[in-house]
């Protein structure tokens, strides 16, 4: 016989937490996305998280409906044990020949699908804790799966259950609400009495299974679809006006291609914040709400702290533990500590935009499917220069080339600052990047910024002879051999080693050659660079310069 988890409502473990904005713009407002997620950042910073409605007329269909597609593709998931992810204990070191254990049954619904079924008992105790693999599922086999459970656990009533007398009362099944099903997960992942395993298609590439947004190549009639060419698809968040990221070569799955995320009933997406401190825009597609936990990004650090302090054991075997994405900590204790979390209870039809270097985390209350991808305005570079500077730190790979990115989107910005000066007939649209310029412009503080540290590097290696990189140094992605460093602005070489790299902070760990035989590879030398920045603040013969340069 299979067991099931119970609801245990007198020992609600609610957090008591204020609930971050929602914003509902009208319909210019909507029509530019960029636009208007850098317009009501500064209200959201305080918060880190918020939630966007549409307008009412905004209504894109969604082909995973498709008959076709629902019964037929199908999609991997992940098992995750809610109650181990606050309280769990550290994986031991083998001291001593490992014992096999007796394991608890697992409280979990599994139905006619047994051919599928990954067992839980074939899952190694002793491997690093993290999500393991689960079964495959159609959209409507999850459903069915994730409406039994949850019907088993809170005990919900199905419609053959129901008397004449409750039909009239209630007219539909009971269900928990979500202040109900909040109080009970937060129960479970702090204060476990019971093993509650659950599955989630989290992470799902929309490249490869499908995005939840009509595309507008797929056919010539979907040219015509507003769906299709919406700024708020997110396909096609990446290519529109001031988004830095337009100018991203590359499909990077899960920063510019959309990630697909199917939920069931306590499915978790635990503590994290975006690569390269990003914002992220999520929209949910359909089913039950998600609820959401967001901390602001000047509190990044405290969190971090906090949860070290807090799950000490877990962090000593695992420092790179919050890049795991497998922990959960109560909003409560954070709270405690004098971090503020804010609370999102996201709908069908709704957006949860995160800003840059804000934690967040959540779960959901039901079957549900929704779909994230990055987003960075202009005001989104300094964070991604903290970032990179912070995995250089950590000895962490990076998934874009931030100078790639801040060099492209400056030059762009020249292109425009020429022809305006030039009085050239174009569109608006031409012009887009210019009120990022100037002095205290936005692009221009985050450019010299880079090229202030940039010019210091190079000071500090000054001794080393330096020679303009050629056209096959871009033929493959270059970063340093210690620290992983992005190595697209600058890059140290030796004679004795010519296909190995380092930045310049690592120029001396390079080989054990003597520094004469090294050299820094430029893209621009810091002239060059210092005539961008020049150009940025308005000096009309910094422009002129720069276009002798030819650096477009």
């Amino acid at each position: 016989s299979i067991t099931y988890g119970k609801w245990h409502p007198d020992e609600s473990n609610r957090p008591e937490i204020d609930d971050a904005p929602v914003f509902t713009p009208t319909e210019e407002e909507f029509k530019d996305a960029i636009g208007y997620i850098a317009s009501i950042r500064p209200q959201v910073e305080k918060y880190g998280i918020c939630r966007i409605v549409p307008p009412s007329s905004w209504r894109p269909p969604c082909p995973l409906k498709e008959k076709s597609f629902w019964k037929c593709t199908e999609f991997n998931t992940r098992v995750q044990q809610v109650d181990k992810l606050q309280n769990r204990e550290p994986k031991k070191k083998e001291t001593q020949p490992r014992v096999q254990k007796k394991r608890k049954r697992r409280k979990k619904l599994r139905f006619g699908m047994s051919q599928k079924l990954r067992s839980a008992e074939s899952a190694d105790q002793d491997e690093k804790f993290g999500f393991q693999s689960g079964s495959d599922f159609t959209l409507e086999e999850f459903q069915k799966y994730a409406d039994m459970f949850k019907e088993q656990y809170f005990g919900m009533k199905g419609s053959d259950e129901i008397s004449l007398f409750e039909i009239k009362q209630h007219k539909e099944m009971w269900r928990p609400s979500v202040e109900e099903i909040e109080g009970e997960y937060w129960r479970i992942v702090v204060c476990p009495d019971d093993e509650v395993e659950v599955d989630y298609g989290a992470d799902l590439d929309t490249a490869i299974f499908s995005s939840g947004f009509p595309k507008s190549y797929l056919s010539d009639a979907n040219k015509q679809d507003p769906y299709g060419l919406s700024c708020w698809n997110l396909n096609n968040l990446r290519r529109q006006p001031r988004s830095v990221l337009s100018f991203e070569t590359e499909d990077i799955s899960g920063v510019v291609v959309p990630w697909l995320y199917v939920g069931m009933c306590f499915s978790s997406f635990c503590w994290h914040v975006e690569d390269h401190f990003l914002y992220s825009l999520n929209y949910m597609h359909f089913g039950e709400q998600k609820v959401w936990y967001g901390v602001p990004g000047e509190n990044a650090v405290k969190l971090e702290d906090a949860m070290r302090r807090n799950l000490p054991r877990l962090f000593e075997e695992q420092p790179d533990l919050l890049h795991e994405l497998v922990t959960q900590l109560s909003p409560s204790v954070l709270k405690s500590e004098g971090i503020p979390v804010y609370r999102v209870v996201q709908n069908p039809g709704e957006f949860v935009l995160t800003l840059p270097r804000a934690y967040h985390s959540g779960f959901n209350c039901g079957f549900n499917c929704a779909e994230a991808v990055n987003v960075a305005p202009v005001d989104w570079l300094p964070h991604g220069q903290c970032a990179v500077e912070l995995y250089r730190d950590q000895r962490r790979k990076t998934s874009i080339s931030h100078d790639k990115l801040l060099l492209k989107t400056v030059q762009t910005a020249l292109r425009q600052v020429w022809a305006n000066l030039h009085n050239c007939k174009s569109g608006q649209k031409e012009y887009i990047w210019l009120d990022t310029c100037g002095k205290n412009g936005m692009l221009t503080n985050a450019f010299k910024t880079r090229i202030k540290m940039e010019g210091a590097a190079r000071e500090a290696n000054a001794r080393l002879q330096c020679k303009k990189m050629d056209q096959d140094y871009d033929s493959t992605d270059r970063e340093c051999f210690s620290c992983f460093y992005d190595l697209h602005l600058s890059a140290v070489s030796c004679q004795c080693s010519p296909n190995r790299f380092a930045c310049l902070n690592h120029a001396n760990l390079l080989c054990s050659c003597e520094m004469d035989r090294k050299f820094v590879l430029h893209r621009y030398s810091m002239e060059e660079l210092n005539a961008l920045v020049a150009a940025l603040e308005g000096d009309p013969a910094a422009v002129y310069q720069w276009k002798e340069y030819d650096v477009g």
